[in-house]
Parts: C-alpha cells; sequence; structure tokens
C-alpha cells in the first residue's frame, strides 16, 4: 500500500493548492494515524486546515484500497501460524472503519483473534496498542512478537517491551529500519516464514 498512501497525500495537498512531500516524507510517516501522519508528511500547512486535508486523502484512499493486493504467500503464512494455535492481532495506524473494510476485502478478518487501531488506542510509537492486545488475550508482552515494516512499529514494540522482527518489503526502507530495535530484518515472505519456523 505505501505508493498508494504516497499518491493519496500528494493528490490530497493538489486538491487543496498546498505544497505537496516528496514521496520520502509521504512515506516516512506510513503506519501512524492519519492524524498524526499528515502533520508529520505537510507540518507546512496551517492546523485549521488538516481537517480538508483528512477528508481528501479519505476520499482519494477509499477509492483506491479495493485495488491493494497482499503480499505473495502472507494469507498462506498467516493461515499456517493460526492452524498451529498462535494468537494473531493486528495494531494499525488505519482507523476501526479503514481496517475492517480491508480484512472484509482481503477476507482475513476470521484468522485474527483481536485487533486495534489508531482511532481507538493511541498511536504509535505508544505502547497502547500492544498493550491492550497482551490484556485481552491474556499473553504477556514477553511472549509476543510484532512484525513490522516501520520504524514506528519497531518503536511502539520496543515502548511495549515486545519482540520485533522487521520486514523491509514495505514502508521504510532497510537503512531507516536500523534506527529501531528488532531481532532480525528479513526481505519477503518466503524470509519471514522460515524465520518464524525456527523461531517460534
Amino acid at each position: 500500500s505505501t505508493p498508494t498512501i504516497v499518491q493519496c497525500i500528494q493528490q490530497s495537498c493538489r486538491d487543496l493548492g498546498f505544497k505537496e512531500p516528496d514521496d520520502s516524507l509521504a512515506s516516512s510517516v506510513i503506519g501512524l494515524g492519519i492524524h498524526d501522519s499528515l502533520r508529520r508528511a505537510v507540518p507546512w500547512i496551517e492546523p485549521a486546515h488538516f481537517p480538508n486535508l483528512t477528508e481528501r486523502f479519505r476520499y482519494h484512499y477509499l477509492a483506491k484500497d479495493h485495488e491493494l493486493h497482499l503480499f505473495p504467500g502472507i494469507r498462506e503464512l498467516l493461515e499456517d501460524l493460526r492452524a498451529d494455535g498462535f494468537l494473531l492481532g493486528v495494531a494499525t495506524g488505519k482507523s476501526r472503519v479503514g481496517l475492517d473494510r480491508s480484512l472484509s476485502h482481503h477476507q482475513l478478518g476470521h484468522l485474527f483473534h483481536e485487533t486495534r487501531t489508531a482511532d481507538e488506542s493511541f498511536s504509535k510509537p505508544h505502547p497502547g496498542m500492544l498493550l491492550e492486545l497482551s490484556d485481552v488475550t491474556q499473553v504477556p508482552t514477553r511472549r509476543m512478537l510484532m512484525i513490522g515494516d516501520t520504524t514506528h512499529d519497531l518503536d511502539m514494540a520496543a515502548n511495549a517491551g515486545v519482540d520485533a522482527v522487521a520486514v523491509t518489503y514495505g514502508a521504510h526502507p532497510p537503512s531507516t529500519l536500523k534506527e529501531s530495535p528488532s531481532l532480525v530484518h528479513v526481505d519477503d515472505v518466503a524470509q519471514l516464514s522460515q524465520w518464524l519456523k525456527n523461531n517460534l
């Protein structure tokens, strides 16, 4: 979804006549809640304009989210983990409406035991979403694993006392991911699957 999110941020700025962020700045905010994302992506606009910018972003993203595809192999990996008895959760910068739309579109909702979104908890890198998932699943944080593609994910995990795996095929490049703690960096779903089989 990285290129789509970047394009939607930039198009929203164009719609309202604002200077648009470059690809690097726009992609750096992925993983945060929408309000935090836009404030960081376009810090040069007045706060009064953010409601309109948020509305335009949602308009463009909702028009495109049905075009997004899963990474090859991820559905099978999730199904295998679920079948092996692991409790799966989501901690996302998406809104509840956005996450539910995505899970429904990709027919993944039945694989996850619990989910938390940025509009019903604290936004990353605050540990709130992971701590809430820990509470509701009764899984202590020392036995949880966060898999993330941004420093916001990895920092949230560190703040919650949760180990993390960094995937380099998502929003943040490997050079950026190295700024945050993780057990390992993996470059594709096959590597992720193999690491999980060897270490869980």
